[in-house]
C-alpha cells in the first residue's frame, strides 16, 4: 500500500466502494487512508 500514491489511494477506495468489492478489502484500503490522513478527503457513503 505504501508504494500507492496518495491520489491512486483515493481513486481505489471510490472505484472499490463503486464496484461494492468485498468489505475487508474496503477497509483496509480506509485503514491506509486514515494512516496518512486523508480520510477526509473522501467522501463517505454507505
Amino acid at each position: 500500500m505504501e508504494q500507492l500514491s496518495d491520489e491512486l489511494l483515493i481513486e481505489t477506495y471510490r472505484k472499490a466502494l463503486d464496484l461494492n468489492l468485498n468489505q475487508d478489502f474496503i477497509d483496509l484500503i480506509y485503514k491506509e487512508l486514515y494512516k496518512r490522513s486523508l480520510h477526509d478527503r473522501v467522501k463517505l457513503t454507505s
